[in-house]
């Protein structure tokens, strides 16, 4: 290989996250979160309470679940994102977990919203809600954002560049970082960036990113700035610095 062609592939080389932090829970199968003394491992069925210092798990939800999905920390609260996935017809909700008493309660039925609920975000006194289709309409997923009253007011689908990088799976976790939407898959250690377009309904490809997490549910990091997720296999939370922007 000739150096022209190093230099090519090293600055054609996705920005790479770093981790900083790994701390072993059997619970990090669906999704990660933060707040300034604990990190969220979420399964299916609950949601376990890490001490960021010790890594000792300190408390894990009671209250009903059947599949949650990515957390978003608003409030001191830890909204969930949950559904009925894979059953049909589709049900979604957010679970909301009081982080102090570990009790997790429904804060907004969906009912049958024409996908399964992934994740939920605020910003601009917006919700921002994802839901998924899976298999050959993966391509039908859908981003909507409603007002407090939880009217709907816009809707987008993914781009291509996106959907055809993710098989035949959905967008399972993302956050907002300035004006961009950063969202990860299912299973691939990838960070995709969007934003909202300028005309239409489709989200504009800004490009990718390398993360140490393997797809699934993430979360903005008030400690870092950066970010957290899961490696599934190795049921690991992991916190993340960002790349140099």
């Amino acid at each position: 290989m000739s150096l022209l062609q190093v230099l090519v592939v090293v600055f054609a080389a996705d920005p790479t996250w770093t981790t900083v932090q790994e701390i072993p829970a059997p619970e990090a199968h669906q999704a990660a979160a933060a707040d300034e003394r604990f990190l969220y491992a979420i399964s299916s069925k609950q949601v376990a309470k890490y001490d960021r210092t010790s890594g000792q798990r300190v408390g894990v939800s009671t209250g009903s679940a059947e599949h949650l999905n990515s957390g978003l920390l608003w409030e001191g609260k830890l909204y969930c994102a949950h559904s009925n996935f894979p059953k049909l017809p589709e049900r979604s909700e957010i679970k909301v977990l009081d982080t102090s008493t570990m009790q997790l309660s429904t804060f907004h039925d969906f009912g049958n919203y024409g996908g399964s609920l992934t994740w939920c975000l605020r910003k601009d006194g917006r919700w921002w809600c994802h839901f998924a289709k899976y298999g050959d309409v993966n391509g039908e997923s859908f981003l909507v954002e409603f007002d407090d009253g939880w009217k709907e007011l816009r809707r987008f689908t993914w781009p291509q560049a996106v959907i055809g990088r993710i098989g035949r799976q959905s967008l399972s976790g993302a956050v907002w970082l300035g004006d961009e939407l950063v969202a990860t898959g299912h299973d691939d250690p990838v960070l995709f960036r969007v934003k909202l377009p300028e005309q239409g309904t489709v989200l504009t490809f800004v490009g990718t990113e390398t993360i140490p997490f393997t797809g699934q549910g993430i979360a903005s990091d008030p400690v870092t700035g950066g970010l957290v997720g899961i490696r599934r296999k190795e049921k690991l939370l992991i916190v993340a610095g960002p790349p140099g922007r």
